[in-house]
This record gives structure tokens, C-alpha cells and sequence, in this order.
């Protein structure tokens, strides 16, 4: 069942950027693409829980900062070692210049 949360403006977020978002004791990641369109992930690297927020983006890549394990943030699909664990991602729309993700 959907339930979607707002997670920031879109102006929170830069092109080419990612944020943390917390809530309800989770934490994601809200990312901009080059396109100018939103995406959600998990918060946190699957290989050892680094927070993506504080990683570099470059084009459709998070690079994890602690280990530069790299994923492609639209889905979710890890890049090779040391991540060998896809990330999860979540239903992101955009609404009266809010950013919404679907957590449910």
C-alpha cells in the first residue's frame, strides 16, 4: 500500500545532488538527476552503512564516500566491489514543489 511522505522542495536539492531525508526512524536518500528529474534510495551504503548523502553524483552514480563503492541511484543496481548488494529504491513524484516518496 502506497504511503507517500514529503521529503524535501525541490529546491533542496541541487542538480547532479543527493540529501538525507529522515523519517519515522529511516533514513533515504533524495537524488537529482542531470535531467532534472527526483529519485529515492535507501540512506545507506549496503557494504558498510556509510550515509550516501555525504557521496559525490555524477551523472546517474552515487559513489559511496567511505569506500567508493558505486551505485546507479535509479535503480538501485550496485556497480561492482565492494558493494555487491543492490540498493533499495522507492516511487518518488513531484507535487506543488514538493518532493514526494512512497515509503510504504
Amino acid at each position: 500500500m502506497a504511503e507517500w511522505v514529503e521529503a524535501c522542495s525541490v529546491d533542496d536539492v541541487d542538480e547532479e545532488d543527493v540529501i538525507r531525508f529522515d523519517h519515522g526512524g529511516r533514513t533515504f536518500a533524495i537524488y537529482r538527476s542531470p535531467e532534472d528529474a527526483f529519485f529515492a534510495t535507501d540512506g545507506f551504503c549496503t557494504h558498510e552503512k556509510a550515509h550516501l548523502a555525504e557521496g559525490l553524483v555524477i551523472d546517474d552514480i552515487i559513489e559511496c564516500p567511505k569506500h567508493n563503492g558505486r551505485f546507479n541511484y535509479k535503480t538501485g543496481q550496485a556497480k561492482g566491489a565492494p558493494v555487491c548488494v543492490n540498493l533499495k529504491t522507492y516511487p518518488v513524484k513531484v507535487e506543488a514543489g514538493k518532493v514526494m516518496i512512497d515509503i510504504g
